[in-house]
């Protein structure tokens, strides 16, 4: 895809459907989140997940981002050709080709760091079994009755702590947990008070209590505020933001300051093949659906159904060669079907790109 800075993007040159991220949305976000960390006494070590782009990476690391969090090895061994020096990986470490590699990295370089999770004495013994001369160091993972992975009690918790601390070739770090999954304040503040519990349990100097999500941050940090601990948090979506299920979930809503969606889809009218519908060359191959259709930029459009490669909507007045903007719900679906995104001004004039590595 041909590029060149300064051209816009309607000038003919680059084929659509085709997604932008705006520059000055971007850069604000990952500027509001560094100070909204900062403000909080808390470390931010963004989730990159969302974009898996080592341009974004860069920006957040700039910014000051303490480490980068990634869900899987493979998404480790990406970022860290990104540059990173720390890594969470928010999840358990199994998979034995993963194991392998991040003990090879540990040993080839000493200023590498690499934390993972832990919630079973299973897992600390795959840990255990591929640790090389450099300790794999791991949080404990604290859930909730019906959420993912992690300990569903205290004690539980602390038994896997105290297996930890007695295991060779594994190293306590902290406590981790995460907050998403919770239906309301009331059960996330509930939460909080648990794993500040469980860090009092953590004989470890200076331990870490990483939490996660990009819904609750503003609880988050009313909440731990007094903990021992070094309060690590991995939001991931706010990078970005969206036109659709984190407008409507941003802490922004109830706290000064906002995010700007950052992510835009321009796509041309195919059909219009009866009255009040029209037919959109842009489907689920191009923009998330899983948390919510697009949002149509132009009034009097309403998305009704995706499509592989199209996108049906209500409206009148479309003709055929129309072109449209669309806002996304759910950045973390929305880069994966990207390679290359052209990063535009307010004017829509290329200033740069974004690749991901997924």
């Amino acid at each position: 895809m041909q590029q060149a800075p300064g051209r816009s993007i309607f000038d003919g040159g680059l084929p659509f459907p085709l997604m932008v991220v705006h520059r000055e949305a971007l850069e604000h976000n990952v500027a509001t989140m560094a100070a909204f960390a900062r403000d909080h006494g808390m470390e931010l070590a963004p989730h990159v997940k969302t974009h898996m782009s080592p341009e974004i990476a860069a920006l957040q690391l700039e910014a000051g981002a303490w480490a980068l969090t990634v869900a899987t090895p493979r998404q480790a061994m990406a970022v860290r050709s990104f540059g990173a020096s720390r890594i969470i990986v928010a999840n358990q470490l199994v998979d034995p080709a993963g194991l392998a590699w991040a003990a090879a990295e540990l040993a080839r370089d000493p200023g590498f760091e690499l934390l993972s999770f832990a919630d079973s004495a299973a897992g600390v013994d795959l840990l255990a079994k591929h640790a090389g001369p450099r300790p794999f160091r791991v949080l404990v993972e604290l859930g909730h009755p019906g959420g993912r992975a992690g300990c569903r009690s205290l004690e539980e918790l602390l038994e896997v702590v105290r297996y930890v601390q007695e295991s060779h070739g594994v190293e306590l770090a902290g406590i981790a947990g995460y907050e998403g999954g919770l239906a309301g304040a009331d059960e996330v503040r509930a939460y909080l008070l648990k794993l500040q519990d469980a860090v009092e349990h953590v004989r470890v100097r200076q331990p870490i209590l990483s939490v996660g999500g990009s819904q609750w941050f503003d609880v988050i940090g009313r909440e731990l505020v007094a903990t021992k601990a070094t309060v690590v948090l991995r939001s991931g979506a706010y990078v970005t933001h969206d036109d659709g299920y984190y407008r409507e979930r941003t802490p922004f809503n109830r706290i000064d300051g906002e995010l700007r969606p950052a992510l835009e889809v321009w796509a041309h009218v195919l059909s219009a093949p009866e009255p009040g519908m029209a037919v959109v060359g842009m489907g689920k191959r191009d923009a998330p659906y899983d948390e919510g259709l697009p949002v149509p930029k132009r009034g009097g459009v309403a998305v009704t159904r995706m499509q592989d490669q199209h996108t049906v909507v209500q409206a009148d007045g479309l003709r055929p060669g129309d072109l449209l903007a669309f806002g996304i719900s759910h950045p973390c679906t929305a880069f994966d079907k990207w390679r290359v995104l052209p990063v535009v001004d307010r004017d829509y004039r290329i200033v740069g790109e974004i690749t991901t590595h997924f």
